[in-house]
């Protein structure tokens, strides 16, 4: 079973983002920058939906995965980053 988040994905990504740029673990020097992380992932929501933007439309293989698992993969997956990022499906 797949695991279900209660945090928004622009949330998560936006944290990654902060992280990435603050942390030892990735491009800053903070050895534990979980506290500033906290206090300034909201400046990086913009990058965050920029990102899901990106990931609306699938790639053939992909495509292919979600075709083996069942279903229409493209329109799942486009609604799907559609939802994350509040718009409306456009079909």
């Amino acid at each position: 079973m797949t695991d279900i988040s209660v945090t928004s994905p622009v949330e998560r990504i936006a944290r990654v983002l902060a992280a990435e740029a603050l942390s030892v673990n990735g491009e800053g020097r903070d050895p534990s920058a979980g506290s500033e992380v906290d206090a300034t992932w909201q400046q990086e929501v913009s990058r965050a939906m920029a990102v899901l933007r990106t990931l609306r439309e699938p790639t053939p293989e992909m495509v292919e995965a979600g075709r083996a698992a069942g279903g229409d993969p493209a329109q799942v997956w486009n609604a799907m980053v559609r939802a994350a990022i509040g718009q409306e499906e456009t079909v």
